[in-house]
Parts: structure tokens; C-alpha cells; sequence
């Protein structure tokens, strides 16, 4: 059937010059969401201030046939920073050290189904783990089910429920 046709994806880490490609796949799965609380995107300027700093890494899933990126994965390395959720967990220390943050991931609606944020985030993982990341930690709304379950399938737990970003659960 025309349309059906098997994809090759290439999953990669990527550097700075991916960036304002992948904020525009965050901004139009943005504009696109029906449940604005589910999904509360960074800016170009937050993206790009964590590479500045060494401490974001971006992950792409480029469909090699159009060259177009397909998803995008960013982890925060944020240390002793305010954001790191550890902090909302009670960690301290060390611990904060040996978090990452997987904080956001889209994949173009025509590639779903294809278990790219599964295979970008496992890319991701077996990265970080190398590199002594114990704490891998992410924010999911508890009405959101697809992440949810997409995030639990993956061996993640629920820690806590609370407000953040503004508000949202």
C-alpha cells in the first residue's frame, strides 16, 4: 500500500546547529496539542542555554530518505541547578550530581508508532549510564496516558505528584 513504506530512521546524538530544527518540531507539537497542561515546551533559549553549558544533550531521529527530523529527545545535566528535580524528591548531595533530567521528547505525528521516543530515550540512557548518570528523572501530566505508559514501559516510576511549570500537575 502506497505510504506504508518501511522508513530508515537514524538515531544520533546531535550538536547546537540541530537545534532551532528540533525547537520547531517542540513548537508545532505545541500549537497541536488539544490538553495545553500536557505539554509545556522550553524555548529555543533554554535548549540552547543548557548546551552552552555542557549540560544538555540533544538526540534526533532523522528519516534518512528525506533528511527531515522525525523526533527530537533533550536531557538536562543540571547538577546542583534549581531545576533538577531530584530536589522535589528529596535528594541531596551526590545524588543531584547523578541526575538527568529526560525532559523533552516529540516525534512527528507521520512517525508515530514507530517506537522512536522509545529508541531515542533508550540511546540516551545507555549514554548517561555510561557516564555514571544514576538518577534518570522526568515529568509526565498524570492525565497524559500515552507518555505515561510510554515512560512506565520503560522501567520508570512514579515518585511524586505535584505543581509544576506554571501550575500544571
Amino acid at each position: 500500500e502506497q505510504g506504508m513504506e518501511k522508513k530508515e530512521i537514524k538515531i544520533f546524538r546531535a550538536g547546537r546547529e540541530s537545534l532551532e530544527e528540533a525547537v520547531r518540531l517542540v513548537q508545532s507539537t505545541e500549537e497541536k496539542m488539544k490538553e495545553k497542561s500536557w505539554f509545556v515546551a522550553e524555548s529555543l533559549e533554554e535548549f540552547d542555554r543548557w548546551m552552552r553549558k555542557d549540560q544538555g544533550w540533544l538526540y534526533v531521529a532523522k528519516d534518512c530518505s528525506s533528511g527531515q527530523l522525525a523526533g527530537m529527545f533533550f536531557v538536562v545535566l543540571p547538577g546542583m541547578e534549581e531545576e533538577n528535580l531530584g530536589y522535589d524528591i528529596g535528594m541531596q548531595g551526590r545524588q543531584l550530581y547523578e541526575c538527568a533530567i529526560m525532559d523533552t521528547v516529540v516525534v512527528l505525528p507521520e512517525y508515530r508508532g514507530m517506537h522512536l521516543q522509545y529508541e531515542m530515550m533508550q540511546t540516551a540512557e545507555r549514554k548517561l549510564h555510561k557516564e555514571g548518570y544514576r538518577y534518570l528523572l522526568c515529568t509526565v501530566h498524570p492525565e497524559n496516558r500515552f507518555s505515561r505508559e510510554n515512560v512506565r514501559s520503560q522501567g520508570y516510576e512514579k515518585a511524586l505528584t505535584k505543581e509544576k511549570y506554571g501550575g500544571y500537575l
